[in-house]
């Protein structure tokens, strides 16, 4: 495990005293960047595997289909930037075909995960010939961030594994409007969201996603307090909280909550915060889109719709968008 910086130590106790320390009958908040420590991140990956999380093989096939005419389609040379990427399991689909059209691919990663990163570049490197990695140790949603883009190469930036649900929507332009400031016109973004209940998918479908039988997102959401317990010295004791997931149909997202079982005090430092049985920690959304919604969070954030792909129950969409 890696030790705990001072500036990190810093960053986690701001976040858990600003979201927990709240007045009563206030809804006690984490942000979801605390879950990606190593075990975090590894839960992650198992999770991605799961039958109920139908997110990223439905991902995976959509890239699959569409990856061999993405280097034709931007017709020049390119270099491949990601936001949130992970281990980048999927990104390899699109860096094979990149690869195979072009000399001296750069592939840039951008996460918060050191761990992931490191895993990231080994099998890249071990499998995809000819892909320089560069990858950059960042919260792109709070530090500075770079992308080097190599002479007359143009940027495909990629934010993919529906990571932009996770924020609500004016961090969502946000987010975007600050890649788009990475960007000249021209430039590309791939970018990957998953979709409102419809015909082809109900909301028990969205909610056993985030609520899988082998409890491994259990598992997940609850390495949170872990995590806090590690950074900073608390004494959250998992088994007084439990897992829970809920479909919010008016914001159109998938929330989940760690719901304390009993009455009891949980010491961060100096502070003493309460917990009634029933209250919530409210550790993440993942936000829904329609083919309206995504539209606007596009024009929003300076992009222009230029292909659209969803899967056959149109559960998933990737969509290519041009910075304009």
């Amino acid at each position: 495990m890696s030790p705990v910086t001072d500036a990190l130590h810093d960053a986690v106790l701001t976040e858990a005293l600003s979201g927990l320390n709240k007045p009563a009958g206030e809804q006690k908040t984490l942000p979801p960047w605390l879950f990606y420590d190593e075990l975090g991140s590894h839960l992650f990956d198992q999770i991605t595997t799961l039958p109920e999380y139908y997110l990223t093989r439905t991902e995976r096939a959509i890239l699959a289909k569409v990856a061999p005419s993405l280097p034709l389609h931007l017709i020049a040379a390119v270099t491949i930037a990601e936001l949130g990427a992970g281990s980048a399991s999927k990104t390899g689909i699109l860096l094979r075909e990149f690869a195979d059209h072009q000399q001296g691919l750069l592939y840039q990663p951008i996460d918060i995960s050191p761990t992931a990163l490191d895993e990231a570049a080994a099998s890249i490197g071990a499998h995809i010939p000819g892909v320089t990695v560069a990858p950059q140790v960042a919260n792109y949603t709070t530090e500075t961030f770079t992308i080097t883009r190599p002479p007359d190469h143009t940027i495909l930036a990629l934010y993919i594994g529906s990571s932009i649900g996770n924020f609500g929507p004016d961090e969502q332009v946000a987010i975007l409007t600050n890649l788009r400031a990475h960007l000249e016109p021209g430039d590309a973004l791939l970018l990957g969201v998953d979709l409102a209940p419809g015909p082809g998918k109900t909301p028990a479908t969205l909610v056993a996603a985030y609520d899988d039988a082998a409890g491994i997102t259990a598992a997940f959401n609850k390495n949170i307090l872990t995590r806090l317990n590690r950074d900073l010295g608390t004494n959250f004791n998992l088994d007084n909280f439990a897992h829970r997931a809920l479909w919010n149909p008016v914001d159109s997202r998938i929330e989940m909550h760690l719901e304390s079982l009993i009455d009891q005090t949980v010491r961060i430092e100096d502070h003493r915060i309460p917990f009634t049985a029933g209250e919530t920690i409210h550790t993440e959304n993942s936000y829904k889109f329609t083919d309206a919604s995504l539209q606007t969070l596009l024009t929003d954030s300076g992009f222009a719709l230029d292909q659209l792909h969803h899967d056959s129950a149109r559960r998933f969409a990737v969509v290519l968008a041009e910075a304009v």
